[in-house]
Order: C-alpha cells, then structure tokens, then sequence
C-alpha cells in the first residue's frame, strides 16, 4: 500500500492535470468571447426593466431583439466553456486539497514548512479566493489567467522543490508557523487576483483608447465582455487593500516570531527585507489611487510590480539568497 507522501505526489499531478484541462476550456471561452456577435454581447446590457431596450425603450429594433431572446430564454449569454472551465478547476481544487492535507497526515504538522509545502499551500488559496469570489461576483474571464498561473507555479514545484518529509528544524516549531505563513500565503492569493485584474485593465485601456481614436479593430475581441477599465481598476483595488491588511500582520507576526526564535524584531535579513519591500510597493499603490494623476494604467502598474515582486520573493530569494530563513529545503 503506497504511504501518505506518495499518495499526496499522486493526487498534486492529477491536480496538475486537471488544472491543465480547466485553462483549456477558459482559453476556448475567451475564444468563443471573441467570436461572439456584437448583439450576443450587449444583450444583457440592453434589456431593462419590461423587456425594452435601454438606449431606446419601446423601439421596434428592441421589440425584436427582446422577442429574439425570449425564445432563447435568458438574456444573458451562455458561457459553455466557461462553465466547464469552472468544474474543472473545482474539481482540480479538491484533488489538490487532498494532496495537500495527505502531505500534513504524512508530516505529522502543517504542511507548509518547506518551498515545496508552501507552493502547494500558495496556490491551493489562490485556487479557492478565486473560486469563492464566482459566487459573488462573475470573474470567468480570469479562469485562464489563474488556472495557468496555479500550473505554471504548481507544476514547477512539484518538478524542482519537492522534497522528502524530513521534521521542522527548531525554530520553525512555533505556533507562528501556523498563523504566519498561513496569512502569508492568503494575502499572496489576493494580490494575484488583483494582478490579473490589473492586467486586463491595462488591455481594455488600450482597448477603449483605440475606440475613440476610431480603429476598427482596437484589440482582442473578448474584452467587450469584459467590465470597463474603472470598473476593472476597483475591483483590483478592493482585493489589494485586504491582501495589504494581511501582509501588514504578516509583517507584524514575522517579526513577533523572529523576536522569539533568534531574540530580535528585524535584522534586515533578506527574507525580511524583501517582506517590507513588498509592504512598501503596495502601500505605495493604495496611497497612489488617492493621488491625482495616479489612477488608471499607472496604479494598474503598481500593482503588476508589487505582484512581481511577491513572486521574485518567493521564487529567487527562497532559493538563491542565503539567510536565516533559507528553509526552502533545498541542497
């Protein structure tokens, strides 16, 4: 019978796997997004209150289109793809859960002690803020952007992290382990979701520019499906500031921690250094929306660089900068 830790491995590609298949259906609903007629896109836009149109209340072209779309059903477009995207990643989630909760049975502890642990931890939140937010609010359109994030991120630990369960070194056997990089990784899951927000703001930026300069094609067809660029820009904004609020305490905890297990608050270790710089960008980016001539692409710019920056933490420092937080793992 195989033990815990290779059933974890198991269940983390076939996780992989299945995250694989969601990012193709997300990539084949933008695809059906751009494809999409003009009158399929603004349907839902258009019906107000009664059936009428609501650039044209009562027109006959409305009457019409209302009629049309009666037969249908519902004015709202069926994102087919899109669905089926969204099963897959709930399904990949919950294989990724059990990999993830095997890998701590196996270890006896938390499993997020190690660069491998911490991917599997970092990209199983990032997974479930965005499948929780569906329930409120229609991000469908980030599935490609978040199921290839969490294969990209999930399918390089598992290929050049992994590592055996070995026991926590002494100063990792703290209860801060448990609340610090928690809260570490769920802020890491906000900040993505507000990255990827950002980047679509600054592509139906460039969109909404090229309209009013009269182009005929002024980008990729899916973004009319999209919210408009302010629109776009708050929802970033909203997740950024709570993403801030936790790395704020994770700021706060890792220095209550470090005063514990090394008998100081801050040594500009680079870990620690790189954990205020990141603080610093999005502080930086909170003050920048309140600033006139900061809003729009060069805030949607602060986020892409604070985001660059988490994964420049994660990523380079863990492995490549020596410290005392070198717990990668690694040889």
């Amino acid at each position: 019978m195989p033990d815990l830790d290779s059933i974890s491995i198991l269940t983390l590609w076939t996780a992989i796997a299945v995250y694989a298949g969601s990012f193709i259906a997300y990539a084949f609903d933008l695809a059906r997004r751009s494809s999409a007629t003009t009158a399929e896109v603004e349907a839902p836009v258009l019906v107000a209150a009664g059936g009428a149109d609501a650039r044209g209340a009562g027109s006959p072209a409305s009457g019409a289109a209302a009629g049309k779309r009666g037969k249908r059903g519902s004015g709202k477009p069926r994102y087919i793809f899109a669905r089926i995207g969204t099963a897959l990643a709930i399904l990949g989630w919950l294989f990724h859960l059990t990999s993830t909760l095997t890998r701590g049975f196996a270890a006896g502890r938390v499993p997020w002690a190690n660069l491998y642990e911490f991917a599997m931890v970092g990209t199983l939140l990032i997974m479930a803020v965005y499948l929780v937010v569906l329930t409120r609010i229609d991000l469908r359109y980030l599935g490609t952007f978040i199921s290839g994030l969490v294969v990209v991120l999930l399918g390089a630990a598992a290929a050049n992290f992994y590592v055996a369960v070995t026991p926590l070194v002494d100063p990792l056997k703290s209860v801060w382990l448990v609340i610090h990089v928690f809260v570490a990784s769920l802020s890491t899951a906000l900040f993505a979701l507000a990255f990827a927000l950002s980047v679509m703001q600054l592509m139906q930026s460039r969109r909404e520019r090229r309209l009013a300069e009269g182009i005929e094609k002024p980008g990729p067809g899916f973004l009319r499906t999209l919210p408009n660029t302010v629109r776009l820009e708050n929802m970033a904004y909203h997740f950024t500031v709570v993403g801030f609020i936790f790395w704020t305490f994770t700021l706060i905890a890792g220095s209550i921690w470090a005063q514990d297990a090394w008998g100081r608050y801050w040594g500009f270790d680079v870990k620690e250094t790189w954990t205020f710089i990141i603080w610093v960008l999005y502080a930086g980016y909170i003050h920048a929306r309140a600033t006139r001539g900061w809003r729009g692409n060069p805030s949607a710019w602060l986020s892409i660089t604070g985001f660059t920056a988490v994964i420049f933490n994660f990523a380079i420092v863990n492995v490549f900068f020596k410290g005392l937080h070198a717990y990668s793992g690694l040889s």
